[in-house]
């Protein structure tokens, strides 16, 4: 099975620029015409300090995105679910599937910025806890008529959540992570596994666990999905573009030390190239994959929509 290829969108931005949210919705609707699966948005409150990193909201920019839009799937890539109020999230998501008739998929992991945390007043210590009691909480209320659950601090008494998502039975979920309890959780809670910047090797290995986890949980693995968020750098050769993004991916871009995420991910070189590059990740079984291209220029992303995406979207 051919892999999707998808791309992310630039909601955030190295200070002193700032995003510009005109352009990112027209950008939405730009990709979209290119043929791109799916369209993933980042997503924090607060990010960075010196530098900062200057980002707009995850939801509002899919809702406006969804507003313009058709066909492309919307992702968040990765929604930090611990930092917000279940129920609240719950309605917001449900109207946001409603508004894009379905196309919603959510990427959710716990986090791992402990200032993010510090500051909303979410204790960051029990971040993992949190994310499997919200993802138990909006489940429910998307899945059931009505839900009476005392799981604190929500105290909910015939708690009926109308309308649903247009998904059925509620949009796909994506867990992302790194350790052993996350490949867990999203083997056996979630859909699936969504991962960052990880080599076909490095995939394969936690993959691998995914599938144990979900097979101990009785889960159909051909029902279980994933994807990989890599960035890409399409030009005269590997060798000719590998400075520049070396440099750019060290400027910009965090790489998790407990994690298998690494700048050797990049995927780099002519569109040959970067196709044998890509078939190396469909081989170990990535389903989806959420390109992020070289400062996200017209040019690049135009070249992978003429010479790279047909090989892979049948277009």
């Amino acid at each position: 099975m051919s892999a999707k290829i998808g791309i992310a969108m630039r909601n955030f931005t190295r200070y002193p620029e700032l995003p510009e949210p005109q352009a990112l919705v027209e950008y939405g609707v730009w990709v979209e015409e290119l043929g791109f699966e799916s369209l993933w948005v980042w997503d924090h409150i607060l990010l960075g300090t010196e530098p900062h990193f200057p980002i707009v909201d995850s939801l509002t920019m899919l809702t406006a995105v969804a507003a313009r839009t058709s066909r492309i799937q919307l992702g968040t890539g990765i929604l930090v679910l611990p930092l917000r109020n279940p129920l609240l999230l719950a309605k917001q998501l449900s109207t946001l599937d409603l508004l894009a008739e379905g196309r919603l998929v959510l990427g959710m992991a716990s986090g791992w910025y402990k200032r993010e945390f510090d500051a909303v007043g979410v204790p960051f210590e029990q971040r993992g806890k949190i994310m499997d009691r919200n993802l138990e909480i909006m489940t429910r209320l998307w899945t059931e008529p009505a839900v009476t659950a005392e799981i604190p601090p929500y105290n909910m008494r015939q708690a009926v959540m109308f309308p649903k998502p247009a998904s059925r039975p509620r949009p796909t979920i994506l867990i992302g992570g790194y350790v052993d309890a996350v490949l867990k959780r999203a083997g056996q809670r979630g859909d699936g596994w969504l991962t960052y910047f990880y080599t076909p090797e490095g995939f394969t290995r936690s993959w691998q666990k995914v599938c144990g986890f979900a097979r101990q949980a009785g889960k159909d693995l051909a029902a279980l999905e994933n994807g990989n968020q890599l960035p890409i750098m399409v030009g005269p050769s590997r060798e000719a573009v590998r400075d520049r993004m070396m440099e750019w991916l060290a400027r910009e871009w965090d790489f998790a030390s407990w994690s298998e995420s690494t700048t050797e991910s990049a995927v780099m070189g002519t569109p040959e190239e970067c196709i044998e590059q890509l078939r190396a990740h469909e081989a170990v079984g990535v389903r989806r994959i959420v390109l992020v291209p070289y400062r996200y220029e017209r040019t690049q992303i135009e070249t992978i929509a003429r010479h790279i995406l047909p090989h892979f979207q049948g277009r």
